[in-house]
């Protein structure tokens, strides 16, 4: 795993740590770095086992191995109170971690999660299943082209259809080993918030955001997550699609700040 900490103007700025989905990528989170850095330490990371030359992952795999990974990691550079925000597999991370508050003495903040969900959903796991069948009976190339169908609205295709081949070659040149992709999807579709979640994220604002177009997870499970959390607030946009942090940079970027604002 690898850390990256873009700092903030100002010395005494909190952080905030933003976990990407199931690519793993710290890469994901470049559209909203600029910003956010005016008003906190910017935390992103690389998830492990998500490039080319990285070893194989333990099996059985779990949402919690990520998240312990993630915060030793974070000890480790001597961060211990922090925002989280997660997309997707990320949120169910941040979720993970909130149990761990005593036991490993840090405090977190607040929690943003893009897209998540409490329990899978039968159209994702369709999904899922979609995207392993092309992994395993067609390869990577098939997996990665694909997936822009998943994450992204039909115009937004259409109209950034050069970027977005380019990002998938660059992707294809660092694909991990599939063993490691099949095991955080695994991974994934397991996790289920449970009541040791609940009592944990009691004290901690929750924010929740979800996309009505989003294909690959239904806006609804953002709804059933905030009956699991009633404490949360909810956003549900128009538009944007599951990687809206990508396709609605701008307007996601609004609504994550003006809640850590009032965290």
């Amino acid at each position: 795993m690898s850390l990256f900490i873009h700092s903030a103007a100002q010395a005494h700025a909190p952080y905030v740590v933003l976990s990407s989905g199931l690519g793993g990528h710290a890469s994901f989170w470049n559209p909203q770095i600029k910003a956010l850095q005016q008003d906190f330490h910017v935390v992103t990371y690389d998830q492990e086992g998500c490039h080319a030359d990285s070893e194989l992952l333990l099996t059985p795999y779990s949402v919690d191995h990520m998240a312990r990974q993630l915060l030793d990691l974070l000890i480790s550079h001597d961060i211990h109170e922090f925002h989280f925000i997660g997309h997707a597999l990320g949120g169910h991370i941040g979720m993970q971690l909130a149990p761990y508050q005593v036991e490993k003495k840090f405090r977190l903040l607040s929690l943003t999660m893009l897209n998540a969900w409490g329990e899978l959903d039968a159209h994702t796991q369709k999904c899922f299943q979609a995207r392993t069948s092309l992994l395993l009976n067609s390869g990577a190339e098939a997996y990665v082209r694909a997936q822009a169908l998943f994450l992204y609205p039909p115009y937004w295709i259409s109209t950034h259809i050069d970027p977005l081949t380019e990002a998938e070659n660059k992707q294809l040149l660092d694909f991990p080993p599939i063993q490691n992709v099949l095991a955080r999807i695994q991974a994934v579709q397991a996790f289920q918030l449970e009541e040791v979640h609940q009592q944990a994220l009691k004290n901690v604002p929750v924010h929740l955001i979800a996309n009505r177009d989003d294909f690959l997870v239904p806006y609804q499970c953002s709804q059933q997550l905030q009956q699991l959390l009633p404490h949360s607030r909810f956003n549900l946009l128009e538009t944007g699609a599951h990687a809206s942090t990508v396709t609605e940079t701008a307007l996601i970027y609004q609504n994550i700040l003006h809640f850590l604002k009032s965290a």
